[in-house]
């Protein structure tokens, strides 16, 4: 693969015609066509149709630029990286986070980690499914409970558990009787096993997709809730919440994945040692902190 051709196709692409490719970049708009074209015959592929005033990518010329326009990038911050000495933090830092942890703590991690490291350009998208980092693009994933994917290294950076709670003037039911609760996804009927062995009979009466939300329901005294320990320490200390006990197999891993065939970064290594730094023990109770202070 010839680079030069790929970065001046990258370059045509990105600004979507040979003559503002030539603007931008300074260099003769024959040279950029004659490249393009190389590239084209070489590879036995159409990247571009041309029209009289138009010019579009073909389906193959749009994968072609959204890999090698990721892969060019990389290419020029390793470069950079080592020129630099190779601990340099610096370039595009894209992650994906779970909903919960956005919500509640993302922010402000985010927030600190710009604050040490001003030439890294973070970008954090919110999302619960599993992306394809590589695709889509992205440097760094954080999951829960991730499945297991040889594709992908990390490590799991918090922990927590799942505990029943409910508002201090709602009676825990007798053994056999149903508790309203208030869950995720509604269901008619529904048996919650705690840690000890007890078991609850639940009737779900409100549905809601967050766990902040279910969290701020559950305040009001309609019903009981799964919530994670991080998330209703507080509630519990002031008050305004009782535990009736943990969920059986509810522990919780936050993990920080990477792929595997990448090398890995500058800028991905200091968010992962700023993650080490944020939660060093990584316990329920270190994020219930860090989310009061």
């Amino acid at each position: 693969m010839d680079l030069p051709a790929l970065a001046d196709f990258t370059l045509v692409a990105r600004h979507g015609g040979f003559g503002r490719a030539a603007r931008a970049s300074g260099r003769p708009k024959a040279t950029l066509s004659r490249r393009v074209a190389e590239l084209e015959a070489s590879l036995a592929l159409r990247l571009f149709e041309r029209g009289a005033r138009v010019l579009t990518l073909t389906e193959e010329g749009r994968a072609l630029h959204e890999r090698a326009g990721a892969l060019l990038t990389e290419l020029d911050e390793t470069a950079a990286a080592i020129a630099a000495g190779g601990a340099r933090a610096r370039g595009r830092l894209r992650i994906s986070a779970p909903l919960l942890f956005s919500q509640v703590a993302m922010g402000k991690v985010a927030a600190d980690f710009a604050l040490k490291y001003p030439e890294v350009r973070l970008s954090v998208t919110t999302e619960d499914r599993a992306v394809d980092m590589i695709e889509e693009g992205y440097d760094l994933v954080i999951r829960v409970n991730p499945d297991r994917d040889e594709s992908l290294v990390g490590r799991a950076f918090l922990r927590d558990r799942m505990v029943v709670v409910a508002a201090p003037g709602l009676p825990r039911p007798a053994e056999g009787a149903c508790v309203p609760a208030v869950v995720r996804a509604m269901e008619d009927r529904v048996v919650w096993t705690l840690a000890d062995g007890a078991s609850l009979a639940v009737a779900p009466v409100l549905a809601l997709s967050s766990l902040v939300m279910i969290r701020d329901a559950v305040r009001t005294g309609l019903g009981a809730a799964r919530l994670p320990v991080s998330l209703v320490a507080h509630d519990l200390a002031a008050g305004r919440l009782v535990s009736w006990g943990d969920v059986a197999g509810s522990d919780i891993a936050l993990w920080a994945l990477y792929p595997s065939r990448r090398l890995l970064s500058a800028r991905v290594s200091a968010f992962l040692e700023h993650l080490r730094e944020t939660f060093p023990t990584g316990a329920p109770e270190e994020l219930a902190a860090y989310l009061a202070d």
